[in-house]
C-alpha cells in the first residue's frame, strides 16, 4: 500500500502539482545545496569573525528551512500530489514514496538537530540578527559535541537521498520518458524533452 501524506479532497486526481507545490520545492532545493554548500565550507575555517559570519548565516538559513519545510507539509497534507504511473511497478512506487517520506524527515530532522546543537553549545540563534530563538537545551559541551555528530550525520544521510531523488527524476525523464520529472517544472520549461 503506497504511503500518502494525506487522503484526496475530490476523487478528481492531479496530474501536475500545483504552483504553490513547485515553488515551494525548488526554493527548499536551492535552500537546501546552499545550506549544504555553507556548512561543508564553513567546518573547516579557523575561527574567525568570517567563521562566525558563515556560521550566522548558516543558523538563519536552518531556520528559514524549517519553517519553509513546516508550510511545505502542510500544503502537502491539504494538497494530494499527482499519482505515481500505473506502469511504475509497486517496490518502485513504494522506493518512490520511501524517499519522500527521508526528505521529508530529514529535513525537519537537520535543523532541528542544529538548533539543539547551537543550544548545547551555548550559542544562541539570533535569526536574521533580530529575533532571538530561544535555546532548548542547557549548555553541555559533550552533548553538543554529540549533537554536532549527529548534525553531520543527517546531512551526509540528505546528500545521498538527494542523489537517490535526482537520480531517479533524471532516469524518469531520460531512460522511461514519462512525466514524473516535468510536472514538478513549470509549464514553458516542459515544452523541453529529451
Amino acid at each position: 500500500m503506497p504511503i500518502h501524506f494525506c487522503q484526496p479532497r475530490s476523487r478528481t486526481v492531479a496530474t501536475n502539482y500545483t504552483r504553490t507545490a513547485m515553488t515551494l520545492h525548488w526554493l527548499m532545493a536551492i535552500l537546501l545545496f546552499a545550506l549544504l554548500a555553507l556548512g561543508f565550507y564553513m567546518s573547516d575555517l579557523p575561527l574567525s569573525p568570517d567563521k562566525l559570519k558563515f556560521y550566522s548565516w548558516h543558523k538563519w538559513a536552518g531556520v528559514t528551512a524549517f519553517l519553509l519545510v513546516t508550510i511545505r507539509l502542510v500544503w502537502r497534507i491539504t494538497h494530494r500530489p499527482p499519482a505515481l504511473p500505473e506502469s511504475m511497478p509497486k517496490f518502485m512506487q513504494f522506493a518512490a514514496h520511501a524517499g519522500h517520506l527521508a526528505l521529508y524527515g530529514l529535513m525537519i530532522a537537520i535543523p532541528l538537530s542544529g538548533w539543539l546543537m547551537s543550544s548545547a553549545k551555548g550559542f544562541q540563534t539570533v535569526w536574521f540578527g533580530l529575533l532571538p530563538i530561544p535555546d532548548l537545551l542547557d549548555k553541555n559541551k559533550e552533548l553538543g559535541d554529540l549533537l554536532a555528530t549527529i548534525h553531520e550525520s543527517l546531512n551526509l544521510l540528505l546528500i545521498a537521498v538527494l542523489v537517490g531523488h535526482i537520480g531517479a527524476a533524471l532516469k524518469h525523464h531520460f531512460i522511461d520518458k514519462d512525466d514524473i520529472l516535468t510536472r514538478m517544472l513549470p509549464p514553458s520549461s516542459k515544452e523541453i524533452r529529451s
